[in-house]
């Protein structure tokens, strides 16, 4: 069986990160994904989507998201039943993320410092090699 899915969209709302009660991350948010056509007013159309995402991609989400924003997000479709305050059944279907991407522009400064991609300049992460022998294959 195949299930993966792959959007890009903007953030409704921020995202909310919850803990549950055995202590793992959760952040639930939503999505508007273009449709890529117009109705017949000539207004586009979208979609919006319901995401889950757990643990480290939760704490990563929440931390660099906010509304508005730009996302990419990969995972898989995952349907699930509940039943709500007035004893009803329910069923929702959600996105459940295993990774999350930046898409558009930084909106400040600080996402470099921060992020996991602050890295020196290749300058001072490589150094030439002699080949004095010339051995090596490049």
């Amino acid at each position: 069986m195949l299930n993966v899915v792959a959007i890009m969209g903007r953030l409704v709302a921020d995202p909310q990160l919850r803990q549950t009660a055995a202590g793992k991350n959760v952040a639930a948010f939503r999505i508007a994904c273009d449709r890529g056509r117009k109705d017949a007013n000539g207004q586009n159309q979208a979609d919006f989507l319901d995401v889950v995402a757990w643990e480290k991609t939760a704490d990563f989400i929440c931390r660099y998201f906010s509304k508005g924003d730009l996302i990419a997000v990969s995972g898989r479709v995952q349907s699930r039943t509940y039943q709500d305050k007035n004893g009803n059944n329910r069923q929702a279907v959600e996105i459940v993320a295993r990774e999350a991407s930046f898409c558009g522009e930084k909106k400040n400064q600080n996402y470099a410092s921060e992020s996991r991609l602050d890295v020196a300049p290749a300058s001072e992460r490589f150094e030439p090699i002699a080949d004095d022998e010339g051995d090596l294959p490049f």
